[in-house]
This record gives C-alpha cells, sequence and structure tokens, in this order.
C-alpha cells in the first residue's frame, strides 16, 4: 500500500535522542526511518563515541545519511575512548543526565535557525533521557517519549518508590542473595502476575538506595509517565495487563511493536539506507550460509545482547554445556563478553566443536531469527532480542543479566506460554546441555515451539493494517504530529 502524511501544518521535522546503547539505537533507528518515509525530516542524535561506532560499522557513508534524514552529535560527557563496546550503563546514566542538557538544547537553537531544514517541531527522546523532555519544554517544541523495552520492565521500575515505601528496600547485606529474599511474592504489582523479587529489574538487588542505576531508571520510569505521548516497542496482546495498568496512569501510551514488522508497510528509501540496519559492530553475513547446511529446527542460536559480561567461569560452563549437546550452534561471542579475555575459549573445545559450532563476533540477528534452521534462542532476555524471537516463532532459554531482562525472562518462561525456559544464575554445563537438548528434541521443546508459532501469528496480526500496532502507529501521527496516514 502506498503510505503518505497530509494535511499537516508543516513538514514535520523531529529530533530523534536514543540513550547511547545498541538496544535503543536499534528501535529508535527503525522509527526514524518509518517516519521519514512519511516524509518527515530526521535529525538523529547520537553520541560522539557512537557516531564514530557507526562509521567503523556501516562506513563514512552511512552517517552522512540522506538531505531529509541527517545525523548530529552531541558529548556524552564521559571520558574519551577509541574501545569498540559499549560503555558503563551507570555511567551513561550519570554522564548524559550532567552533560547534555546544554549541547542537545544548543544543537536544537542551531537546526532552528539554519534555513536549510524546516523548523524542529517535536523532540522523541528515550525513555533514559529525561532531560530532552526539559529541552523540548523550554523551547516551547512538542515531544514525545519512546520506551524501547518492555512495558512489564518499565512497570517492574515504577515499584522502585514502592518497595522502599514498604521497608523491602534496601536489603540490610548481602544475605538477601542465599536466604530466599529473592523468592519473595509481589500479590500488588499493578497488572503483574506471579512476579517474585527477583523477577523485577535488578537494580533492586542493592544495599544502597544511592545506586545509581537504581536511582536514575526509577526516576526516569516516572518521567516517562508524564509524557504527552509515550511510545512503546510492544504489542498490545503481548503485554496487555500491564498495559491497561499503565494507561491509568498516562492514557497517552501507544504501542506500535514489533517496528521491524510494521516497517514493512512502508516504503523503502532509495540507496539502501533503510536496509542499512543500525548495528554499532560489524556483522558478519557469512553465518547465513552456514546455517543453509542444517535441518529445521536443529540449531541453537546463541547471543547474550550488547552489553552482557561474563565471567570467564560462566563462559566455559556455557561452552561446554553447547558441547556436550553435540548439538550445532551458532555463538555470537563479542571481544568484550569477558573482560580483559578476547579469546577466552580453549584450543580442546574449539577443536571439539569445529564441525557443528560457529562462532563469530556480531550478525544481522532478525535474519539469523528467521533462518528456518534456527530451533532456540539461548538469550540474556533484552527486549529488543525477546521480540524479535517472538516475532520469529523461536522459543528461548533465558540467561538474564541485568536491567528489566529478569522481568522479561519471567515472562517468557510462565506469563506467554511458557515459550522458554531459564538458567540458574550460576550456570552449570550440565543444566545447559540438558535444556539446549530439551527445547530441539525434547516434547516441552516442541510445545514450546508451537507456542511461538502462535504469538508469531498474533505479532503479524497485529503489526498489519487494522491490527493493534498498526492502528496505534495511526493514531500517533494523529494525535502528535497532526497527521494522517492513507
Amino acid at each position: 500500500m502506498v503510505v503518505s502524511v497530509l494535511s499537516y501544518k508543516q513538514k514535520p521535522h523531529v529530533v530523534c535522542v536514543p540513550f547511547p546503547a545498541q538496544g535503543h539505537v536499534n528501535p529508535f533507528i527503525q522509527l526514524a526511518k518509518i517516519l521519514n518515509s512519511l516524509d518527515f525530516h530526521i535529525t538523529f542524535v547520537n553520541t560522539e563515541f557512537n557516531h564514530n561506532r557507526l562509521i567503523n560499522s556501516l562506513g563514512e557513508d552511512f552517517v552522512k545519511g540522506q538531505p531529509d534524514f541527517r545525523f548530529e552529535t552531541i558529548p556524552d560527557g564521559l571520558p574519551p575512548s577509541d574501545k569498540n563496546a559499549t560503555q558503563s550503563i551507570a555511567a551513561l546514566c550519570e554522564g548524559t543526565r550532567k552533560h547534555c542538557y546544554g549541547p542537545l538544547k544548543e544543537l536544537v537553537k542551531k537546526l532552528n535557525n539554519s534555513s536549510q531544514v524546516p523548523q524542529v517541531t517535536s523532540i522523541i527522546y528515550d525513555g533514559l533521557m529525561g532531560f530532552a523532555r526539559k529541552v523540548a519544554k523550554d523551547l516551547g517544541i512538542g515531544e514525545q517519549q519512546f520506551w524501547t523495552a518492555s512495558a512489564c520492565g518499565l512497570m517492574g521500575y515504577l515499584q522502585f518508590d514502592e518497595l522502599v515505601k514498604r521497608n523491602i528496600l534496601p536489603y540490610k547485606d548481602e544475605s538477601y542473595i542465599t536466604d530466599g529474599s529473592l523468592d519473595a511474592h509481589l500479590d500488588w504489582t499493578p497488572g503483574m502476575k506471579n512476579i517474585r523479587m527477583r523477577d523485577l529489574p535488578s537494580f533492586v538487588r542493592t544495599t544502597t538506595l544511592d545506586e545509581t542505576n537504581f536511582v536514575r531508571f526509577g526516576e526516569e520510569a516516572h518521567i516517562c509517565m508524564k509524557s504527552s505521548a509515550l511510545i512503546i516497542n510492544t504489542i498490545q496482546e503481548l503485554e496487555s495487563e500491564v498495559l491497561d495498568a499503565l494507561m491509568e496512569i498516562n492514557p497517552n501510551i501507544y504501542n506500535i511493536g514489533p517496528l521491524q514488522f510494521l516497517a514493512k508497510h512502508f516504503p523503502v528509501k532509495e540507496n539502501g539506507f533503510k536496509s542499512n540496519g543500525s548495528s554499532l559492530w560489524k556483522n558478519d553475513l557469512t553465518c547465513l550460509k552456514w546455517l543453509d547446511q542444517w535441518e529445521n529446527d536443529s540449531v541453537i542460536y546463541v547471543n547474550y545482547g550488547s552489553i552482557a559480561v561474563m565471567s570467564e567461569e560462566h563462559l566455559n560452563e556455557f561452552a561446554w554445556g553447547l558441547a556436550n549437546s553435540k548439538l550445532p550452534f551458532l555463538w555470537i561471542k563479542r571481544p568484550d563478553l569477558v573482560k580483559g579475555k578476547p579469546n577466552s575459549l580453549s584450543q580442546e573445545f574449539l577443536d571439539e566443536v569445529k564441525d557443528r559450532g560457529y562462532i563469530i563476533t556480531w550478525c544481522p540477528q532478525s535474519q539469523v531469527l528467521a533462518h528456518p534452521s534456527v530451533g532456540v534462542f539461548l538469550t540474556h532476555c533484552g527486549w529488543n532480542s525477546s521480540l524479535e524471537s517472538i516475532s520469529e516463532g523461536v522459543p528461548m532459554i533465558g540467561w538474564p543479566f541485568f536491567a528489566e531482562q529478569q522481568t522479561n525472562c519471567r515472562y517468557i518462561s510462565t506469563t506467554w506460554g511458557p515459550i522458554g525456559m531459564d538458567i540458574k544464575d550460576d550456570v552449570k554445563r550440565e543444566e545447559v546441555t540438558t535444556l539446549v537438548k530439551e527445547m530441539i528434541k525434547g516434547e516441552k521443546g516442541k510445545e514450546m515451539r508451537k507456542r511461538s508459532l502462535e504469538w508469531k501469528k498474533k505479532v503479524i496480526e497485529a503489526s498489519e493494517p487494522g491490527g493493534s500496532s498498526y492502528n496505534d502507529f495511526y493514531r500517533l501521527i494523529k494525535d502528535a504530529f497532526h497527521g494522517e496516514i492513507v
């Protein structure tokens, strides 16, 4: 179908401000390109550090953008670094909060003083970049907030204050890890059933109330609920109960996920710009050809995302758990997955799996998950990964690392079917072997694959014209940008 924006008073010019981490940049780029397809002028604001990483992975031509899609930069407030790795999330939260308001305000003022671009009509800012809301208010322009994680994760962050009021937090000492405190059920979390303390975002595991991530994520979640338009990359059918509870706080919520499916209904921009993605690492496309040699639903896909860092001991438990399964696997192993150990897999292991294990540093994940040979996804349960897996009908084995990944994992292993299993925090190779074999060859795996395919069907329907996500996107364009999609 042909899609266009009609009847706006002036050409919309949106400034997009993602949190500077891969899992946030990806959906922001997807949303920005959809808006660009609707004749919006886009200014996409990366930190200087991530801008340089995009150049390294996608080339100078990509960051040159197009006449109506331009990239700009602001500093992140952190010390200079040339490492090709994700920066500390806590440091980024503090750095952006303290140092980004002024540079963003000056950038928007510069754009508005330019005769080369339309006047800025709106700032769409990340759920962790609340300073951008103040910039929009100060300059008298529109603002919309984009929560790139799950709705259940957002509701989890909103409980931080309540946990303090109920004298549950802070924990007195580290004994909470082993004394059963994390297994306490919480029957008062709005829209969330069968949730334990261990299922809330990981920052609740604290013995102090001034821990940076606990403070920042809790604060930013409440700022989210004040936005004039809160956009979430999720599906009404997937998170209906928690979304209903969130809408009692802020009725101006728009669920437009999954963006990669929604984007299929909008025209592709010229020169391959839309199809280039937004990876901060170089994709290794050879894995797609490697996958072609395997039978349907036979390969374990392993990827712990862009942030997770594990001990060498845990890495070896995962490695030998995969090796001992005797099953084929594709493993995305970032150079920074184990701190200070870029080549931490033994030659013995590499020899053992040489005919059935393929290990690379990064891949086009949505294409991998769509490949028919992939039978299960061993994941950290980040929201982009979880949503992409659900969208492609691939069941999961979860080993959540931090933030709301614990919440996502709980929903995967209970609420949504289940469509996955979870691995204990202190992972052992025997557990890994047992779980991957069950998911690929066992009856539980077959049942979860069937339920996953049922969710895939619902996801596709939601993103089609007339579906819940497509309709919410239509409503967003009308309410926030005074346009119409025809």
